[in-house]
């Protein structure tokens, strides 16, 4: 038998003693958020102990001028503001 089956013939008795003024999420109501709160705290738990695990070092900017080139003409970008091409060699 199925459980819908069960449950559609418990309700014409519950009908009578149903007070709609007064309806709670009962017993049920609280273990389902109970169970959704213990699974968020461990979730959050195991994602505290995998962010522990990460060793991130950001790379370098390949853009960015190094420290110690700021005083060297190699530095320098065209008056354009975009770094200058290089010609392409012509076949002969």
């Amino acid at each position: 038998m199925y459980a819908t089956q069960a449950l559609t013939q418990l309700v014409p008795f519950a009908a009578d003693e149903l007070d709609k003024n007064k309806v709670t999420p009962g017993v049920l109501g609280f273990l389902v958020f109970a169970a959704l709160a213990v699974g968020v705290w461990f979730l959050m738990k195991s994602m505290n102990r995998h962010m522990g695990r990460v060793d991130f070092e950001e790379a370098p900017d390949p853009a960015a001028e190094p420290a110690g080139s700021a005083g060297k003409p190699e530095a320098a970008v065209s008056g354009s503001g975009a770094p200058a091409k290089a010609a392409a060699p012509e076949k002969g």
